[in-house]
């Protein structure tokens, strides 16, 4: 069965962690001394939960992601004393007044911090380096990216950056919007000549295609495993032309930027997996890219990765067959680029059910053994959790039968992969008894609007008449992630119900030779409220040495205060709307994005959706991570547009919020104790 695992074996002896910055004094020196020791051998570190006190080196604190901080300086006894120390505001606000046909995504990128140091991405592609006391500006470095015009999927969006050190060298890597590797001085921010080509390599050659760069885009970090820095891709999925780039994986030499090894995540001649492809048709599909956060265990010296689906997203009657590696988590070998092991999430995938978050790599107890797994949160609701060696499942997955397809020339999987533990923690079905029922009146409006389209239980595949997805393709668990907080075993998955339409329709004439393309619309219910049943937004604790969901609370106040809703005095209902956890060793943090607001079209690309970013009840709400209970709600200036990270700078520990973008000023701002 191609969906379970194919096991190796590699290892390798831990070396000592680095120890944390002491002082702000001549911070970007520091960089270099508070590091130490640190070995160069490739794939010889020890990747724990905890990042080294007081730094936040990863975008998810550490390889493993698990978005988790011992810091403990913040409690619940004084958390409500939080104020903003510092706005930060991106050099984006000034390239836009001088390029006035730039446009941006919202601000999703998350800083690092090592050696009293943040850097960070913006999404326009520059990078900076902020002094962690003040906010101030270290440095800018503008790789000028918008002289190719916006970019692919999502236009000029960026997550972060990452950080790559040998004790004497230090270096920022970049995946840019345009598709460069960059290499930066850490010191200086300046390109490092001796990498690639005067500090960037061409991320568009190499693939084994001739690629279009206008197709081709990197948006979150790339990923540090020793000497080694991989890098995905984010490629369109609804396809626009035939020829849409591959998204392989490759990894290239953190000093030169020599291309050191290829995974092929559409299999090619004589690979594992081209027999899942009927017709060949591996050899021109695009897509099948890891677009959001990878993981690494540097000790086993793995790495994990979340595959997206294939371009068509959805409609597979051109590519027969399971399609691995698409909508896979695969285990390589960081050293080889080797297959360890690999499951495929959903079978020939027509529902863009991407696997859109960072593997948790948690170290858990199950009867009485330390187990080495990995937890992937998914769109589908549901938390997939394996031996992160073997590949095995911690708990059974059945094979189950779902609805077929009856689009001519579709042949949908007859069978998908349900865990039997943890149970979901999304809605997954659109059936009449889902739908709102607050007044008798709703209830009815809202069945009308559901009889309109095809629906189902999950897997229910897209129809030409359209049909309702849930938890929806915007919906589940995001590139958001979970948190896990290691010293308990607790998960925390913030998650959405956001019921979409898909409809099948003839492409263009001058696109793709495909017969259909999906077409996506959200689905609302009656009078502007949601169609399905609350939480529409809601935050899940899972115990996962045993599997077992210990509270579940929704995040926001939700429409409550609707006009049809005011008189029936409810309580909170939750935002169907993204939320960003971070867990520490005393509390549990979440700050939630505002509403999506009008999108604009991109002036050269008017099929890109500019959003516009809008506030809406803009707070850092802080949960008992025991209970549920929400501690504290502290306000900040905007909603949130990108993930949370903390850190410990002169004995004062920050917790740093990204905001704006969207034609709103994207800044981060700083909070910390008076």
């Amino acid at each position: 069965m191609r969906s379970f695992y194919r096991r190796a074996s590699a290892g390798g002896a831990p070396a000592p962690r680095r120890p944390a910055a002491r002082s702000a004094t001549a911070r970007l020196l520091v960089v270099f001394l508070a590091l130490g020791l640190a070995s160069c051998a490739l794939i010889r570190l020890v990747a724990p939960s905890v990042p080294p006190r007081g730094e936040w080196p990863t975008h998810g604190g550490t390889n493993a992601n698990a978005r988790y901080s011992s810091l403990d300086q913040i409690t619940r006894d004084n958390v409500r004393r939080l104020r903003v120390a510092w706005h930060w505001t991106s050099p984006d606000d000034e390239l836009m007044a001088r390029q006035p046909g730039i446009q941006t995504w919202l601000n999703e990128a998350t800083p690092l911090m090592i050696g009293g140091v943040l850097y960070v991405s913006t999404s326009v592609s520059q990078v900076a380096a902020i002094d962690a006391i003040s906010g101030r500006t270290l440095w800018v470095y503008d790789p000028q990216i918008w002289v190719h015009g916006t970019p692919a999927n999502f236009g000029f969006v960026h997550r972060g950056v990452a950080y790559w050190t040998d004790g004497r060298d230090a270096r920022i890597l970049i995946g840019t919007g345009n598709g460069f590797l960059i290499a930066l001085d850490a010191r200086t921010g300046k390109p490092v000549t001796g990498f690639g080509v005067d500090g960037r390599v061409d991320l568009t050659e190499g693939l084994g295609r001739t690629v279009d760069r206008m197709w081709y885009t990197v948006t979150s970090p790339p990923l540090i495993v020793g000497d080694l820095v991989v890098v995905g891709s984010s490629i369109q999925s609804w396809p626009i032309r035939p020829d849409m780039p591959p998204g392989h994986i490759r990894a290239f030499d953190v000093r030169t930027g020599a291309q050191r090894w290829i995974f092929h995540s559409i299999p090619q001649a004589g690979e594992f997996g081209t027999d899942t492809w009927a017709g060949e048709s591996w050899r021109t599909v695009g897509g099948v890219n890891v677009w959001t956060l990878m993981s690494a265990d540097e000790e086993l010296g793995y790495i994990y990765l979340p595959f997206s689906p294939a371009a068509n997203d959805y409609y597979g009657g051109e590519r027969h067959g399971d399609n691995l590696f698409a909508d896979s988590l695969v285990c390589l070998e960081a050293a080889t680029g080797r297959r360890v092991w690999h499951f495929q999430l959903v079978r020939h995938g027509v529902w863009d059910y991407d696997i859109p978050a960072a593997p948790n790599l948690v170290d858990i107890a199950i009867g009485g053994r330390r187990v080495r797994a990995v937890a992937q949160v998914t769109k589908q609701g549901f938390v997939y959790v394996f031996d992160r060696v073997t590949g095995r499942p911690l708990w059974p997955i059945e094979e189950r039968p779902v609805p077929q397809s009856t689009v001519p020339d579709e042949r949908t999987a007859p069978r998908q992969p349900f865990p039997t533990r943890p149970a979901p923690f999304e809605r997954q079905d659109a059936s009449p008894s889902d739908v709102i029922d607050f007044t008798p009146e709703l209830r009815e409006q809202a069945l009308e609007i559901l009889t309109r389209y095809d629906h189902g239980p999950l897997f229910t595949p897209p129809s030409e008449r359209g049909t309702v997805l849930v938890p929806g393709v915007g919906g589940g668990a995001s590139w958001t992630g979970a948190a896990f907080d290691p010293e308990t075993g607790r998960l925390f998955v913030p998650s959405i119900t956001a019921p979409n339409v898909v409809t099948l329709s003839a492409p263009s004439a001058s696109s793709i030779k495909d017969r259909y393309v999906g077409r996506i619309q959200g689905l609302r219910g009656p009078q502007g409220l949601p169609l399905l049943k609350p939480p529409f937004g809601r935050l899940t604790a899972i115990d996962l040495s045993s599997g077992e969901h210990l509270w579940m609370v929704p995040i926001g106040e939700g429409p409550r205060h609707h006009p049809l809703l005011e008189p029936l005095r409810l309580g909170k209902l939750g935002w169907d709307r993204r939320s960003f956890p971070l867990a520490t060793r005393t509390l549990l943090f979440v700050a939630q994005m505002g509403p999506a607001g009008r999108p604009q079209p991109a002036p050269d690309r008017p099929w890109v959706p500019i959003p516009r970013a809008v506030s809406d009840d803009p707070a850092l709400q802080v949960f008992d991570k025991a209970s549920g209970e929400l501690v504290a709600k502290i306000e900040l200036p905007e909603n949130a547009t990108g993930a949370l990270m903390t850190y410990l700078a002169e004995g004062r520990q920050y917790i740093v919020v990204p905001i704006g973008g969207g034609a709103v000023r994207a800044e981060l701002i700083a909070l910390s104790l008076p």
